[in-house]
């Protein structure tokens, strides 16, 4: 079963949580709501969908925006409060047959064979139902779309590249031929995945691929040789042969935030990618590059709604922060950034405390039970040690995401207001969209309510 919260529950919650003010909204520290710490819940370690478990390595467009107008009433009630980068309102799904079903939230990956290869890299994932019974799974839908993103390292000198393999429908043809990549002897290659519905299956991989623990899923989550893509990665890094840029100075002072900050991390952090894809009418997908963007009669483009999509291209831009970035080889070489990228920066410059993956985070939770293991697997994947349980606290993640979060969120208030929202039907502008994804958090995490202060 899923360890997310159910798609009725999390709405009922986020009902309770848009009817929190918002415009100078200050947290109080609390303690989570369930109490203490109850006794963690451990799992054998063998992934789902029988693939084999890798090692862990232990350690838009401009909206016109008005500053002096934080709140628009127009907006979309349904959508305001939420706690992710993308709406949680399922839309009508175009092959429902006209009975005005939501899309199936839960569809399977049919991984390449040798994903970790150049030709696996260029062989395109096949998108089908998890369960047919519950509807058909199209790429081209925004709520059902999956992504998949590869971060490549060559051990011998520390050079980074990216590569995003393509994700098509199940039956059909690309609508163009992927780039084949050309990679360094002996590269070492991670692959990470994200999904705009709710439970993400693997199937078909051999070897180093996790999607969670049996019968329990992260959810939007999985990857395949992360651990091992870490391992080379902080290796090159001790040796000097990678260098791992700066943080930066933010227009606040203080330094650019990452994906371990408390003002950026929202109940599931460190999770989806940077990963688009183009998409036609007929369905058929392309990889998003130059080439494909010219010649294609493109009607849409595909993205993943992220915490590195919304560092990357919201929260970094506003504060005048750049990503830490690599050559892209499905676009030319284009730099671009990716969530191993995005964390081996946090790793190296992330300021204490240091926000990570915590026992009450819903894709570490089996049943909705914390579990010791599966937040390690998902810590594994994104770089991090194994949690501390005297350290790692739901308590303790809850105080410094509602004090330390909150307070910089307040403080950035002056450029964050003049940045466009990443969902403008929830909010209309950055400010606004950070303030109810934190309180929209708080309560997925069983943190006490947010109150105003007085």
């Amino acid at each position: 079963m899923s360890s997310r919260t159910p798609r009725l529950v999390r709405w009922t919650l986020f009902a309770v949580a848009v009817a929190l003010p918002v415009a100078t909204m200050t947290i109080q520290p609390w303690q989570a709501l369930a109490g203490p710490e109850p006794a963690a819940v451990t799992t054998s370690a063998v992934p789902t969908s029988g693939l084999p478990l890798s090692r862990g390595n232990g350690h838009t467009s401009a909206l016109a925006v008005d500053p002096e107008r934080d709140v628009d009433p127009e907006r979309d009630p349904d959508r305001r409060g939420q706690d992710r980068e993308r709406g949680r309102k399922q839309r009508a799904a175009p092959d429902d047959k006209g009975r005005g079903k939501a899309p199936n939230p839960n569809c399977t990956l049919i991984v390449p064979a040798a994903p970790l290869t150049a030709q696996g890299l260029a062989t395109p994932y096949q998108l089908v139902a998890t369960n047919r019974r519950n509807g058909a799974c199209r790429e081209a839908n925004a709520d059902q779309s999956a992504f998949v993103e590869a971060t490549i390292i060559d051990p011998a000198t520390g050079a980074l590249s990216i590569y995003r393999p393509l994700v098509i429908d199940r039956g059909t043809k690309p609508a163009a031929s992927p780039v084949v990549p050309t990679l360094p002897p002996d590269a070492v290659v991670g692959l990470w995945f994200g999904f705009q519905g709710d439970v993400l299956t693997l199937r078909g991989a051999a070897g180093d691929c996790v999607n969670g623990l049996p019968r329990s899923p992260f959810g939007q989550f999985a990857y395949c040789g992360a651990p091992d893509f870490f391992d080379a990665a902080n290796a090159a890094i001790g040796a000097g042969k990678l260098k791992v840029p700066p943080v930066g100075k933010a227009r606040d002072g203080k330094p650019c935030p990452t994906t371990r900050d408390f003002s950026v991390v929202d109940q599931d952090q460190s999770d989806n990618l940077n990963t688009s894809y183009l998409a036609l009418a007929n369905g058929r997908t392309a990889q998003d590059n130059a080439a494909n963007a010219k010649s294609l009669p493109v009607t849409k483009v595909l993205k993943n709604d992220s915490d590195n999509g919304l560092l990357n291209g919201f929260i970094g831009p506003a504060l005048g922060c750049q990503p830490f970035t690599a050559p892209d080889l499905t676009a030319g070489g284009t730099l671009t950034s990716s969530l191993a990228l995005n964390e081996l920066q946090a790793a190296a410059a992330q300021a204490q405390p240091v926000a990570l993956i915590p026992p009450n985070n819903p894709m570490a939770q089996v049943d909705g039970k914390r579990s010791v293991r599966k937040a390690n697997l998902y810590r594994a994947g994104v770089n991090m040690p194994p949690l501390d349980p005297a350290v790692d606290t739901a308590k303790n993640y809850c105080h410094n995401l509602a004090t330390i979060g909150s307070a910089r969120l307040r403080n950035d208030r002056q450029f964050t207001v003049r940045t466009p929202s990443p969902d403008p039907a929830a909010a209309n502008n950055l400010f606004i969209f950070l303030q109810q994804r934190l309180k929209g958090s708080l309560v997925d995490l069983a943190c006490a309510q947010a109150r105003r202060a007085r």
